[in-house]
């Protein structure tokens, strides 16, 4: 594969007690906590009544959204985008499993609706009046990368800028067995196809080598969420380090080369 390439205009991150990616730099550099963090993110692209019903995997992956495309200048009802997540809601899924199998009829009709994997790509395209593209992708393990390439894709293919969002939230019931995920965690980039105009930009390769576990500290904080392998980039960003591998699938890794300007 050649490589790709893309200009960093914008950063959005939430994770527990890391309510930003300003926070996010703070931590990994001096490992400071901000005081007061929110429990959970409170979307602004949401009215006051969907913010409340919106469920966390929906708030998280509109927040990190939102706050890159804030960063970046850039108008969120122009970008195509792409939200990558390993499992969508699995407490959504566990609950609609549930009811099924004690008492059909009782299945509540929102949370059926927030049930699909796209549910966090609807919330957005439509709070943004936006009619540019949308993906929602899942690879398992893979999914961070999968979705990198997917955005880098629309840049090669011609989008000036394109929207990565990826977020994961908790498991729970016998699905967090089988597949388990801890806390909320969503990190988002605006790419951009002139590399030049950006602060930071990426060179990716996919390589045929697997990818070690992430071991920075914003991996080792959120280890316990299933969308821990991209914050093998994240941790790169935040020291200015210019290179990461990000798992891509078995034996695959895409290697992530980092320029600041």
């Amino acid at each position: 594969m050649s490589a790709l390439r893309a200009g960093i205009a914008g950063i959005g991150f939430w994770g527990n007690g890391l309510p930003s990616w300003n926070d996010a730099l703070t931590f990994v550099r001096d490992g400071t906590l901000p005081e007061n963090a929110p429990a959970k993110p409170s979307p602004q692209l949401l009215a006051p009544n969907e913010r409340r019903r919106a469920p966390e995997s929906v708030a998280v992956a509109l927040e990190v959204a939102l706050a890159a495309c804030t960063a970046s200048g850039r108008d969120p009802a122009t970008l195509p985008s792409v939200f990558a997540s390993t499992h969508g809601d699995l407490a959504i899924t566990d609950y609609v499993a549930t009811t099924l199998a004690s008492e059909p009829r009782a299945l509540s009709p929102t949370k059926f609706h927030n049930s699909v994997h796209n549910a966090a790509a609807g919330y957005w395209t439509i709070g943004n009046s936006c009619t540019a593209p949308t993906t929602a992708i899942s690879a398992y393990d893979a999914s961070f990368a999968q979705g990198l390439l997917e955005a880098l894709s629309l840049l090669a293919a011609g989008r000036e800028a394109v929207l990565l969002a990826a977020f994961d939230a908790a498991a729970t019931g016998p699905l967090a067995a089988v597949s388990p995920s801890e806390g909320l965690l969503g990190g988002a980039l605006v790419l951009v196809a002139d590399a030049q105009a950006a602060a930071s930009s990426l060179r990716v390769t996919s390589i045929p080598t697997p990818a070690p576990a992430a071991e920075g500290a914003l991996a080792q904080r959120c280890a316990g969420n299933a969308m821990r392998p991209m914050l093998a980039l994240f941790d790169a960003l935040a020291l200015g380090g210019d290179r990461a591998l990000l798992h891509a699938g078995p034996g695959r890794a895409l290697r992530v080369e980092c320029a600041h300007g």
